[in-house]
């Protein structure tokens, strides 16, 4: 009986060194999955960030007022068609 409990513990051996290795494979290829997929947001972010920030420097050069800060808040009615805008777009 002994020779086959060394069998038995030898294909169990072999078993779970299958399975520690496809789960660490399976692992591995979802974190790299993952990865991209955090990477391609944060990339598609930075696009959106700086169409945004075009989006204002357009908007200050109509204005004329290029540099130079807003000595006011913008009125609510100003910010109302902002609003309006924005919804239309």
């Amino acid at each position: 009986m002994d020779g086959h409990d060394s069998e038995d513990a030898k294909q169990s051996t072999a078993d779970m060194t299958i399975f520690v290795s496809s789960f660490s494979f399976l692992s591995q290829s979802r974190f790299q999955t993952m990865s991209d997929s955090i990477i391609t947001k944060i990339d598609e972010m930075g696009s959106r960030i700086n169409e945004l920030e075009q989006s204002i420097n357009d908007l200050k050069a109509e204005m004329g007022v290029e540099g130079s800060p807003s000595p006011l808040p913008p009125s609510k009615s100003v910010a109302d068609e902002v609003k309006k805008d924005e919804g239309s777009a």
